[in-house]
């Protein structure tokens, strides 16, 4: 699990992705430290399927509006899975609008447990298989800040959020 934690971290920072650890007693004030204001999200216990984990001690306002979500910088939502060899956050789309707190916004927040990270794309691919099989639901796989050049230079931000934060859960800590 070490190695695969490692390497998630490695691949996260080849791509200008910091990554910041804490377990959940430290959860919210990390969380604080990471957004700029204002600041938009989406419950983690929609993520994690545990209450204890929302966002209600942080600033940041849980079910947003879709006035306070265009006005917004940051969104935090929980990332279902991490995948280390590239980096990769699988979200996973809920009926409280993960999907459009994750892309609208300049800047991501992505909360990950590091029980949740594996080591290869085909390891996630086969988890979301029976999972989306399962529930009907859909997930985005999002490598890094989104990006594109087809116009000619690098653009940032083109299709969703230009800085990503990830905020690794550490469990057992």
């Amino acid at each position: 699990m070490a190695a695969t934690i490692s390497t998630f971290a490695s691949s996260l920072d080849d791509l200008g992705i910091p990554v910041t650890r804490t377990d959940a007693s430290s959860l919210d004030e990390r969380i604080d430290e990471l957004v700029a204001q204002p600041a938009v999200g989406v419950s983690l216990s929609d993520t994690f399927d545990d209450p204890s984990l929302s966002l209600a001690q942080t600033t940041v306002e849980i079910d947003p509006t879709p006035a306070s979500l265009r006005e917004a910088t940051t969104g935090v939502t929980g990332a279902r899975l991490g995948i280390g060899e590239y980096g990769s956050l699988v979200l996973r789309m809920t009926d409280r609008g993960s999907e459009l707190v994750s892309l609208f916004v300049d800047r991501h927040v992505a909360v990950v447990r590091e029980s949740d990270i594996v080591s290869e794309m085909k390891t996630a691919v086969d988890a979301l298989d029976d999972e989306i099989g399962r529930t009907r639901g859909s997930a985005i796989i999002a490598t890094g800040p989104s990006a594109t050049a087809d116009m000619g230079a690098l653009v940032r931000g083109a299709h969703g959020p230009r800085d990503v934060r990830v905020l690794v859960l550490e469990e057992g800590a």
